[in-house]
């Protein structure tokens, strides 16, 4: 008599693939008798900001397709170890894993902050995304951490809306307006910045606003309205400059901990590979109903927004090319990446550019004045 499949997976992979909870189709049998693996992870956001609810979201997937065989608890930046220290956590086992920012890494090696520093050669996030699981950017990714001895399992998901230029007490309206500024941002940015001419200090999200109202810096960027918002801002600066090319195609990094992530049998790692995927479109929906919203509300309480003027965007553009020449000449890794980014720009944004219609218009027909 032929064995029939395994009820749990052929189960779990059909429960996966419809969205569904994959706990309950499992057989209880199983369930009952495997053994709970816990993991703890620690996100680099305050438990307040809705970056930490993402990381949240990503868990309460993984948590409720594993059932009772694998819990990821997340606690909040600074829980075990400072935010811009989480991927040697995880890499040391001091953390099972973590929700970040590739770009945080950038000390360890400059290459990292081209996942989210920079205009990425006009690409989007959602097309850095593309880049990075069918262009080849995984497997640079995987290279530079084995290079430098992190043995982590690192999983990219959730393309950001472009980040404001920032928050200022006036408005930035000239390239001179930066020179000298204390200004707050990180990765590959600070050398943008710097570049431009401001004194810059990357502080974690969390220390940012602290520092605003005691005047250690004059200015700062974070991410989105409603990160903002909840952080208080608008509580110490009332402009705010929108779109920018220092951090345009930025997306979150989900670390798992190698030798944890490796010991997981392979249905509890297709859950994970299915968490991330939907926690990407899932972020995407989540971003786009909330940061409407709370601009909104930044709006009824006063904020000013401006756009930044293209003189400064074009400024950005200059100094960052600059920037990446020089780092390309010190950093073979940093070349490699760059090299791929740009050929898979190259190909994909034509198409974008030639095949999308300017959603402005319609928008414009509707609401615009006649």
């Amino acid at each position: 008599m032929s064995k029939p499949t395994p009820a749990p997976r052929r189960r779990f992979l059909k429960s996966a693939a419809t969205g569904t909870v994959a706990a309950g189709a499992m057989a209880a049998p199983m369930v009952s008798k495997a053994q709970t693996t816990s993991l703890r992870f620690q996100s680099t956001w305050p438990a307040k900001d809705i970056f930490h609810e993402y990381a949240s979201d990503f868990a309460k997937k993984v948590n409720d397709m594993a059932g009772s065989r694998l819990k990821i608890e997340v606690l909040p930046a600074g829980a075990v170890v400072p935010a811009f220290q989480l991927l040697e956590a995880v890499a040391k086992g001091t953390l099972d894993g973590g929700h970040g920012v590739v770009a945080y890494h950038y000390g360890k090696n400059s290459a990292l902050a081209l996942w989210g520093s920079g205009p990425a050669f006009g690409m989007d996030p959602n097309m850095v995304l593309a880049w990075h699981y069918y262009g080849g950017g995984e497997a640079l990714l995987v290279e530079i951490y084995k290079s430098l001895n992190l043995d982590v399992k690192s999983f990219l998901y959730g393309p950001m809306p472009t980040q404001p230029l920032g928050w200022f007490k006036k408005p930035i309206a000239r390239v001179e307006d930066l020179k000298g500024l204390k200004y707050r941002t990180v990765g590959l940015a600070v050398d943008v910045f710097t570049e431009l001419g401001a004194a810059v200090n990357p502080l974690p999200g969390g220390e940012i606003v602290p520092a605003l109202d005691r005047g250690l810096i004059d200015a700062a960027e974070f991410n989105n309205a409603s990160s903002d918002r909840v952080l208080g801002f608008a509580d110490v600066a009332k402009n705010c400059m929108l779109q920018s090319f220092h951090q345009s195609g930025e997306q979150f990094e989900i670390l798992f901990n190698g030798p944890k992530y490796n010991g997981l049998p392979s249905e509890l790692k297709k859950a994970i590979d299915v968490a991330v995927e939907a926690s990407s479109a899932d972020m995407s929906w989540k971003a786009i109903e909330r940061n409407s919203r709370d601009y909104q509300e930044l709006k009824k309480s006063g904020v000013n927004f401006y756009k930044t003027p293209d003189a400064i965007l074009r400024a950005q553009l200059d100094a960052w090319d600059k920037v990446i020449a020089k780092k390309a000449g010190e950093n073979p890794l940093f070349k490699k990446v760059l090299d791929s980014q740009k050929a898979y720009a190259q190909r994909v944004i034509p198409w974008q550019n030639d095949y999308m219609v300017d959603f402005k218009m319609a928008y414009n027909h509707y609401f615009g004045k006649k």
